[in-house]
């Protein structure tokens, strides 16, 4: 019996990758930092599903760090973001820091959780929009289920601000849902600068699940107005360690 060339391996992994979700036909948005995109299947982000983010805990400075880093993401994507919230404290000149401009954002003031996340599923199924965000404390796997679903099958990028009123909720973070990938974000110390003032903010952000890939934790500085994350400088210039140090396997 002869010996499968490479060619065909490589079809049925990537056969095998769609079967198991770790593969979108509609691509990925890679981030442009390669200790973030080798860890990711396809190199980025993936198109056409749900990802989920939230801060570190209850406090307002990571959670306002997790919504700019959503935002980040939603800004590289063409087209109109559907912005779907609660609470009406979505900070306008704070999205168009990170390069997700007023112009771009269809904003949505539901009445409850509840109608957030229907009308998240209306707005990843609708076509119009490239990217869909929702702000929510909790989601179960039913409803993640029914927005991952709904991503497939229209090529949107869904995303999903876990944001809690109370510390305490944090701990419903750890329930397995349909999403893609589930992201930590934390604010750290910006890096000083020679003369007075603020530097760029950093961020901690931790991949805590990555279907077909593996979770791992990357200090990076805070989006700027291109819509571009950096390595912090400490990560830049210190030795490469070894590929296995900063990986955990995947839940």
């Amino acid at each position: 019996m002869s010996k499968p060339v490479a060619s065909d391996l490589a079809h049925l992994r990537q056969h095998i990758a769609k079967l198991d979700g770790s593969l979108h036909a509609s691509g990925a948005l890679p981030f442009g930092i390669d200790a973030i995109d080798r860890h990711l299947p396809g190199g980025g982000l993936a198109l056409g599903a749900v990802h989920e983010i939230a801060g570190r805990d209850g406090g307002v400075v990571d959670a306002a760090a997790a919504a700019l880093f959503a935002a980040g993401i939603a800004a590289r994507t063409r087209g109109q973001v559907l912005w779907c919230v609660t609470q009406p404290d979505l900070f306008a000149p704070g999205l168009a820091q990170v390069g997700l401009t007023p112009d771009r954002v269809i904003y949505v003031e539901a009445r409850d959780e509840k109608s957030v996340l229907a009308c998240c599923e209306e707005g990843l199924r609708h076509g119009g929009v490239t990217a869909v965000v929702g702000e929510v404390a909790k989601l179960s796997m039913m409803v993640s289920r029914r927005l991952q679903l709904a991503a497939e099958a229209f090529g949107t990028l869904g995303l999903i601000v876990r944001r809690w009123k109370q510390e305490k909720g944090t701990a419903d973070y750890g329930q397995p849902t349909a999403a893609t990938t589930r992201w930590r974000i934390s604010a750290t110390p910006s890096a000083p600068l020679p003369v007075a003032g603020i530097g760029r903010a950093r961020w901690h952000l931790e991949l805590l699940r990555c279907k077909g890939g593996h979770s791992a934790e990357f200090d990076v500085e805070a989006c700027d107005g291109k819509t571009c994350l950096a390595l912090a400088a400490p990560l830049v210039h210190r030795p490469a360690q070894a590929p296995d140090a900063q990986l955990r396997t995947a839940s």
